[in-house]
């Protein structure tokens, strides 16, 4: 399975590789049905990365692209896929629990959950010494003046969608396990209606990227302070938390019914701005006639997820269902096995940060980037067996 290890490890494969010489895409179609996608897109990166040591420092993207890795593992029973994630980790975290990665910014939050997964599975007092860390920064995390956390310190009080699946999945599920739900649960239903507040648009259900609470950034709007687009995967992002969180907050909380209005105008939103012939989002939602948008895989799988969990659950109609599952077969045309035999996942936006229209429209479209190669885990596990998420349990104070 594991190849020479790769010196440089970097985020994606280059299309331009692909298009100069690069191993040759094949057809999706010409797999069996029943071809099991994320085992092969796993087996694929593995080989492209071989040494867990050298796959690149504490980073949520590599964060996402494991928790999917995970789910795998959760399915198949493949030891190699968890061992993988146990080196990365520990080569992050030493004996004692300290991360080798500031707290600074919500983004360097969302690895905790792979700490959750550690402790469960191990019983190592490391990673729960290490989960402890990123739960105490959310007691200093500085915000805005109604509570909103800024996406990190370095963007002095600005509200990124983003930030909601960086931190608010590990802090409930932090929650869940060391007994903690009583804060957890209400802190994360806080934020996230924070962040509808200043960034939902009441005529599309949308929400809009970035809020910038004084007003100073060059995308802020002069009167509501926000950006002025909806960047697909910052929906992405923001409605996989919603779902997370609902998932684990009691039916009885309060703000329970606040979050489900949330969700349930997004999913409307996100299921009229679907493009019918496809099934996927364009990288600007909203904008589709544009002959510069595209469609964006990474946002497409978490748009699926989240739309095919809500109604899953009847947080939404049941109609939405076949809105989910037009968007699966969608993101499905994107990826293909090449001539070397390994998986290809296209059209996934590079990093981006807050900006206009051009910025959005003229992001790099890489092949498998880890933003979309976790996406796609995360949406394919739950499609193939309609039961994504690992149980979070309390822990076992005797370990």
């Amino acid at each position: 399975m594991f190849a020479q290890r790769v010196k440089h490890p970097i985020l994606s494969v280059s299309l331009g590789f692909v298009l100069l010489g690069g191993p040759l895409f094949a057809s999706p179609a010409a797999r069996p049905p029943d071809f099991d996608w994320s085992v092969a897109l796993v087996d694929s990166t593995l080989q492209r990365f071989s040494d867990p040591l050298g796959f690149g420092s504490w980073a949520y993207p590599r964060a996402l692209y494991l928790y999917g890795q995970y789910l795998v593992f959760k399915r198949t029973g493949d030891e190699s896929y968890f061992q993988y994630i146990k080196a990365w980790v520990d080569s992050h975290v030493d004996p004692n629990g300290n991360i080798d990665a500031s707290l600074n910014s919500l983004d360097n939050m969302l690895p905790g959950n792979l700490l959750l997964l550690l402790y469960q599975e191990t019983g190592e007092s490391r990673y729960q010494i290490a989960a402890d860390k990123i739960r105490r920064r959310f007691d200093t995390y500085p915000r805005t003046e109604d509570g909103g956390f800024w996406h990190a310190t370095s963007r002095i009080r600005q509200l990124w969608l983003d930030g909601m699946f960086m931190s608010m999945p590990f802090l409930v599920r932090y929650g869940q396990v060391f007994d903690d739900s009583a804060y957890a649960n209400d802190e994360a239903a806080r934020q996230l209606l924070i962040y509808s507040s200043h960034l939902k648009d009441a005529s599309s259900g949308l929400l809009f990227h970035a809020y910038d609470e004084l007003g100073a950034q060059s995308w802020a709007d002069p009167v509501t302070h926000h950006s002025p687009e909806f960047w697909c995967r910052a929906l992405g992002w923001y409605g996989m938390a919603l779902i997370t969180v609902l998932e684990i907050l009691r039916e009885d909380h309060q703000r329970r019914p606040e979050l489900l209005a949330v969700l349930q105008d997004l999913v409307a939103g996100l299921a009229t701005s679907q493009d019918p012939p496809t099934g996927l989002w364009y990288q600007v939602v909203d904008k589709g006639y544009l002959p510069s948008n595209w469609h964006e895989t990474s946002c497409s799988s978490m748009h699926t997820f989240t739309i095919y969990r809500a109604a899953q659950n009847g947080y939404v109609d049941p109609r939405y269902l076949d809105v989910a599952r037009a968007g699966y077969q969608g993101v499905l045309s994107k990826i293909s096995l090449g001539d070397d035999g390994l998986t290809y996942l296209t059209d996934i936006s590079e990093g981006t940060n807050v900006g206009n229209l051009s910025y959005y429209l003229s992001r790099h479209r890489n092949v498998n980037d880890l933003h979309g190669l976790g996406a796609f885990l995360i949406m394919n596990e739950l499609m193939i067996t309609d039961s994504p998420e690992p149980p979070c349990r309390p822990a076992n104070r005797s370990k």
